[in-house]
């Protein structure tokens, strides 16, 4: 009997872990991303417990105590140590604070691109108190005039080589009394003053706490610019409680301090501001700054600093996997590539092609609330939910009507969840654990973004405006974005503020903008159907000055169709649905079709010839 009690315990053994892995493949997997969480949250409480609060700042600090002599960011060959950046930002502050239009507390637009000065400046300012606002150096006149308004800035400090794009408005802010500060050493602009000089003169003596005692968790660290659905973009406010729990953003998977970060997404946006500053500054990491994205260079770049972390968007992974290939294509020290947008099929592709990197894939907007994680690394998916993680977030996916563009509700008015297996829009709800704070003098954009009356009366939850779909692995599945919003070149566009922009132009009557997919490219390019006004005639060359003047290169729409009328709902909302399926194929548009050329610097007839070379990728967009 007893030998018998012994056979069955020791089968047990090895039959119970077995049979885990049939039944339930992902468990331990699932164990080990709780446990992680739970760090996490142990971690941030423990921090929000500490006084005086404790800030990312703070963490800086810390690690500037603890390694001063280590590299922090390495830039075209300069190596800035953690001490150096200490000082250079000490400089930065106290140049500041010696303006008379400057008090500690003000808020700051910073206009710069890529560079060191970017992250001292913004040290600078977290010293001093002062939010800041992170302007896409892409804009120009009529959106760079609105993104530095609508967060109330007093002052605007730009890098030397937006000078120009500086004087387009300056008429404007020298009217407002705006400080206009330039990186520079030398400026002969009346209205605006060399900054790169009075930083070098200025102490580096640290800042008192004084300075920012007036700060609380609730007070805004910076504003992010995501894309306005009815215009220009809005400015999401990101509070110093959302920036320090981003803070575990590398750390969460798995990067200390011995990690080399490169980080060539640009600073403005969240994923190289929050994932590759911030969270490099959580782990004391290194950080490989570049100006830009250069896929020729990449894994040049990875070799010659011993790269172990790459950040990427969809985008950055098929551009990479487009380059020539190589012998040495495996020869590299990246362990993780963390990020999102990547399809399946580029992520097959590059995981074939580069080696046994792991790829974090996740899930995440500037402004929400809710965030997945594919901690498993199944290819295709998002993230992976569990009961955990829905209790802390709660969501849920709910169906919507893309025709009409709004949830679809029961007749007691609530929305339907989605089943499994079923595409839904995300939609997660507003708690104290999960807030939403909205966006900057925009009370209208932020209330657009609430969603009431979803599971039962009275609830409230955040509309993340994406179509999901998780299966019955309870993997979920990004599907596609509704509403006024499409991404190209990994920059999201607001189709309201190109059509506003168009329809300011000479000629044109209406504007419905719209992204189209073009095989071989990741996320959609735009496209407008456009109506001209009475007696006008479609002149290319003038609309593509137009565009080119107000709009960045990725916003510009590429295809432009010419309607005798927008087609409207019947609550006159512009219909894309249809368009969008048509696309820019000449062989089902009998539209006049135009294609936007560089170098003819007009916009042209798009001929079938030239549409079948698009899709066949002869011609790259």
């Amino acid at each position: 009997m007893m030998m018998y009690l012994i056979s069955v315990i020791l089968a047990s053994i090895f039959i119970i872990p077995f049979a885990i892995k049939t039944l339930s493949p992902y468990l331990w997997l699932d164990i080990l991303y709780l446990k992680d969480l739970l760090r996490i949250l142990v971690t941030f409480v423990s921090r929000r417990r500490r006084r005086p609060f404790f800030f990312v700042l703070d963490r800086f600090l810390e690690q500037t105590a603890a390694h001063p002599d280590k590299s922090f960011i390495v830039f075209e060959n300069e190596h800035f140590s953690y001490s150096h950046t200490d000082r250079r930002s000490n400089k930065t502050a106290n140049a500041l604070l010696s303006q008379p239009g400057y008090k500690a507390g003000d808020t700051v637009a910073l206009f710069m691109g890529n560079e060191p000065a970017f992250m001292f400046t913004w040290l600078a300012l977290a010293k001093l108190g002062s939010p800041v606002a992170l302007l896409n150096h892409n804009i120009r006149t009529k959106s760079l005039l609105h993104c530095f308004n609508c967060c109330k800035a007093t002052v605007l400090i730009a890098a030397s080589e937006l000078k120009a794009a500086v004087e387009d408005v300056l008429p404007t802010l020298t009217e407002q009394g705006v400080t206009v500060l330039l990186m520079t050493k030398h400026c002969d602009t009346p209205g605006i003053e060399s900054f790169s000089d009075k930083v070098d003169d200025a102490s580096d003596s640290p800042l008192p706490r004084s300075l920012r005692s007036h700060i609380t968790f609730k007070s805004p660290a910076v504003y992010i610019y995501t894309s306005g659905t009815t215009g220009l973009p809005k400015a999401a406010v990101v509070n110093q409680n959302r920036l320090l729990t981003a803070l575990a953003v590398l750390a969460s998977n798995g990067v200390t301090s011995s990690d080399v970060i490169y980080l060539n997404l640009p600073l403005y946006h969240t994923a190289g501001f929050i994932i590759g500053f911030i969270g490099s500054i959580e782990t004391g990491s290194t950080i490989i700054l570049k100006r830009k994205f250069s896929a020729s260079q990449f894994w040049d770049d990875c070799r010659k600093h011993s790269v172990t972390v790459v950040q990427y968007i969809g985008e950055v992974m098929r551009y990479l996997c487009s380059t020539p290939k190589r012998e040495n294509d495996k020869d590299h020290k990246v362990k993780l590539a963390i990020g999102n947008g990547i399809r399946a099929e580029v992520w097959k592709e590059f995981l074939n092609r580069f080696g046994n990197i792991e790829v974090r894939e996740f899930y995440a907007s500037t402004e929400g609330n809710v965030g997945f994680v594919n901690y498993v690394g199944k290819i295709g998916a998002i993230g992976r939910v569990n009961f955990f993680h829905q209790k802390l977030f709660p969501f849920t996916l709910i169906k919507y009507d893309t025709e009409r563009d709004e949830p679809i509700r029961d007749d007691n008015g609530l929305c339907v969840e989605a089943p499994k297996g079923e595409t839904g829009l995300l939609v997660s709800k507003i708690t104290d654990i999960a807030p939403f704070v909205g966006y900057a003098q925009n009370e209208e954009q932020t209330e657009r973004k609430k969603l009431r009356n979803v599971l039962k009366k009275g609830d409230l939850y955040f509309n993340s405006g994406d179509l999901m779909r998780i299966n019955n692995d309870n993997f979920i599945y990004f599907q596609d974005r509704v509403g006024d919003t499409f991404r190209w070149k990994g920059e999201n566009v607001a189709t309201n503020e190109v059509s506003d922009i168009l329809t300011i132009s000479d000629g044109l009557k209406e504007a419905n903008v719209y992204g189209v997919q073009v095989p071989g490219h990741e996320g959609r390019i735009g496209m407008a159907a456009v109506t001209m006004k009475e007696g006008a005639q479609f002149d290319g060359s003038r609309i593509f000055n137009h565009v080119v003047s107000y709009l960045p290169s990725y916003a510009r729409p590429r295809f432009i169709r010419i309607q005798n009328a927008v087609e409207v709902t019947g609550t006159f909302k512009q219909m894309k649905v249809k368009l969008v399926e048509e696309s820019f194929d000449p062989g089902r548009i009998q539209d006049p079709l135009y294609i936007l050329d560089n170098e003819e610097k007009s916009y042209i007839p798009l001929t079938a010839q030239v549409y079948s070379s698009i899709i066949s990728g002869n011609i790259k967009l």
